[in-house]
């Protein structure tokens, strides 16, 4: 069509339109950048939620039963049958026990947390099962212990070392609770990915821990596995007919609320600001168009004297602005996908570049940048900076189909 002919040409042409050209280039280039960061900035936030959520929940399980206080659930063999035996969405119970200790080896000493499990359960427990990276699982036997691999580059140790743990209030006296301390062989170690726990938690066999923590068959939670995580409400609501009423259950979604809350106002946040960009890029695509039509008075003047009616007009100013959006667009598509789908990479060389660590592990909590493409995220900011652009177009088009040709050749 002649329209998009010569919205082409005045595209490419730099004749007396010297600063509307590069205005051209920041709207195209602004363009870019912002649908291209809202896409990398989407896909981060989303792989950091479903990183989070895998590893929160393949530590804790889906659902925990647990005491009010500090007594220990009684008769916790019975209570697991009946809970896995209840709701056909149970997929896995593992009793637990849960302290607070202090870990001392030869070089150091730090705080921890002791899991007593057994080796069966443990075997089920994919998340730690499946990423241990010194030792077999076999080897978690009595008096040997696992730690996470980060624990133990802290405290110095390796593998068949021996460290000790200390229960500040682990012996029952005449005078009271006095401090408990008994080494443990090292039998391998784990890295599940999330710094929290490769850093600070210890993993014993249950009798073991029943015995050191002197519990008398009782342990401190039970940990639920579903089989279909959406249904976790429910579940959670239907449990409390067969748990008795001194025990309450939690769902993952209440015990660790605060930072999946937290991630769904940061992404949220983001994407407000970081549309500004597209929106700044608009108005440069509007002044653009006005100083192209103020600039192109005398050829509408000709094109309309030659027969082009004011509809033609409106059409090669659509065209214009709706080509820098489109390629805009396009062009940042394109990055946006490229980061993503390679942020790790992305991240290294940044380290390189800026002689730092651009992702601390000790701040975000998982060991590696995630990233998650949603491409119902990537259609919806697809559309929206089209939107945003072609509605940019519409005033500067109309200002230009309406000058009267008459008036122009005055000039």
């Amino acid at each position: 069509m002649i329209e998009s002919f010569i919205a082409l040409r005045y595209l490419k042409s730099s004749k007396g339109t010297g600063f509307a050209q590069v205005v051209t280039w920041f709207s195209f280039i602004g363009i870019a950048l912002g649908v291209a960061t809202l896409i990398i900035v989407t896909s981060v936030m989303n792989g950091f939620r479903i990183e989070l959520l895998d590893k929160i929940v393949g530590m804790n399980g889906h659902i925990e039963v647990t005491t009010y206080g500090d007594v220990g659930i009684e008769n916790y063999e019975k209570l697991k049958d009946n809970i896995k035996s209840f709701d056909s969405n149970i997929n896995t119970v593992i009793p637990q026990v849960e302290k607070q200790v202090v870990l001392m080896s030869s070089n150091n000493a730090r705080g921890a947390i002791v899991q007593g499990i057994a080796l069966e359960d443990l075997t089920n427990k994919k998340l730690i099962s499946g990423n241990i990276k010194v030792g077999n699982i076999d080897d978690f036997k009595i008096n040997k212990i696992f730690i996470g691999k980060r624990l133990a580059e802290t405290l110095n140790v390796k593998l068949h070392d021996k460290i000790t743990i200390l229960v500040p209030d682990g012996v029952v006296t005449p005078f009271g609770k006095a401090p408990k301390e008994e080494e443990f062989e090292i039998a391998g170690m784990f890295q599940v990915g999330m710094n929290e726990y490769d850093k600070n938690i210890l993993l014993m066999p249950l009798d073991t821990a029943q015995e050191f923590f002197e519990l008398q068959n009782k342990v401190s939670k039970i940990e639920i596995f579903l089989n279909n995580i959406d249904k976790v409400t429910k579940t959670a609501n239907n449990l409390l007919r067969v748990v008795p009423n001194n025990l309450q259950v939690l769902d993952w979604q209440h015990a660790d609320a605060s930072i999946f809350h937290a991630v769904v106002v940061e992404k949220n946040v983001m994407t407000l600001i970081l549309s500004i960009i597209i929106l700044v890029a608009m108005f440069n695509i509007l002044s653009c168009l006005t100083m192209l039509s103020s600039n192109k008075i005398r050829d509408i003047a000709i094109l309309r004297t030659m027969g082009m009616t004011r509809k033609s007009i409106l059409k090669i100013f659509i065209y214009i602005g709706s080509t820098i959006g489109v390629l805009g667009t396009m062009l940042g598509i394109g990055l946006g996908l490229l980061v993503s789908l390679n942020i790790e990479q992305v991240k290294v060389i940044l380290d390189k570049i800026s002689n730092s660590n651009v992702f601390n592990e000790e701040i975000y909590f998982l060991s590696q940048l995630p990233s998650k493409v949603d491409w119902t995220e990537v259609t919806v900011i697809c559309i929206f900076s089209l939107l945003l652009c072609f509605f940019a177009t519409l005033y500067p088009a109309f200002k230009a189909s309406k000058f009267n040709p008459i008036d122009a050749l005055r000039f």
